[in-house]
């Protein structure tokens, strides 16, 4: 079967549906609304095929859909509540799907690890219809809390929580990969950095990492800035990819390249979300 491009995004969009008193004081509108056409904006520009999502409201997600529709972009939308996945319907068809809260217990631990219940996992087996050929594609977003003392939001055995849950959804796709023989790809906000527990888990467990293996040099921004809802920064974090908390993970099939690894952080994307998009252009 021959090969085709494709392009795959993680994409974090900061939970939030009506505006908030200090943005309005200001001036400044940070409703799902407002921001929602910028979102568009990016997807018209960048064209990803298929975004994994991260932090999206239903409400989000309806205005975002009807948007992209709007602008005729050809999405569709697999749900999965705080986790759903965007993808080209003129170029994928889903064959399986699974979609899963992680749990609030880690096991032989005190302490609660999903207390609002918006981190979870979305799963989606797709035939791609250029060539036929399945990809297992999953977009997750791991528990948040620090486990370093001393430190904001910190809670014990935190980093723990995150080995657990990224074992988690692993072992899931181990499942899909056994069932349909293909490939795998793991986007989203692990809350973790390439130092992190959670992320040298998935390297153990044979994953790769995109920025390593991109045959193009790899962006080395972290793609993170100020935007929460007492205001936002008008200036991204000047991180280093080591901090970058957003990522693609893959599993190493000699028929499945990373062409580039790149974020998008545009000037007037500051007031959007603090994560910026993160992608990887593939051959399949």
């Amino acid at each position: 079967m021959k090969s085709c491009s494709l392009r795959i995004m993680s994409h974090n969009l900061w939970k939030n549906d009506v505006n908030k008193p200090a943005w309005e004081e200001k001036g400044l509108d940070c409703s799902a609304d407002a921001r929602v056409k910028g979102f568009i904006k990016v997807y018209e520009e960048l064209s990803p095929d298929i975004i994994g999502c991260q932090e999206m409201s239903s409400l989000m997600a309806e205005k975002l859909m009807c948007g992209v529709l709007e602008n005729g972009q050809k999405y569709a939308l697999l749900w999965g509540k705080d986790t759903p996945i965007i993808y080209r319907t003129d170029k994928f068809e889903i064959i399986d799907s699974h979609f899963a809260l992680y749990p609030e217990e880690l096991p032989g631990y005190e302490g609660c690890f999903n207390n609002y219940k918006t981190k979870s996992w979305n799963i989606a087996v797709f035939r791609i219809k250029e060539n036929g050929k399945h990809l297992i594609f999953a977009t997750n977003h791991l528990w948040w809390k620090s486990s370093q003392p001393n430190t904001p939001n910190y809670q014990p055995y935190s980093d723990l929580a995150r080995v657990y849950q990224i074992g988690l959804i692993i072992t899931k796709i181990e499942e899909y990969r056994k069932k349909y023989d293909c490939p795998a790809i793991i986007v989203g906000d692990l809350n973790g950095g390439y130092d992190s527990q959670c992320v040298k888990t998935a390297l153990e467990k044979g994953y790769v990492h995109a920025h390593d293996v991109s045959i193009a040099p790899p962006d080395e921004s972290a793609g993170l800035h100020y935007c929460f809802a007492d205001g936002y920064y008008d200036y991204y974090y000047d991180f280093p990819f080591e901090k970058a908390i957003d990522h693609i993970l893959l599993t190493p099939e000699s028929e499945l390249k990373i062409c580039s690894f790149n974020r998008y952080s545009p000037k007037y994307y500051l007031p959007l979300s603090d994560h910026s998009p993160v992608y990887c252009d593939i051959e399949i």
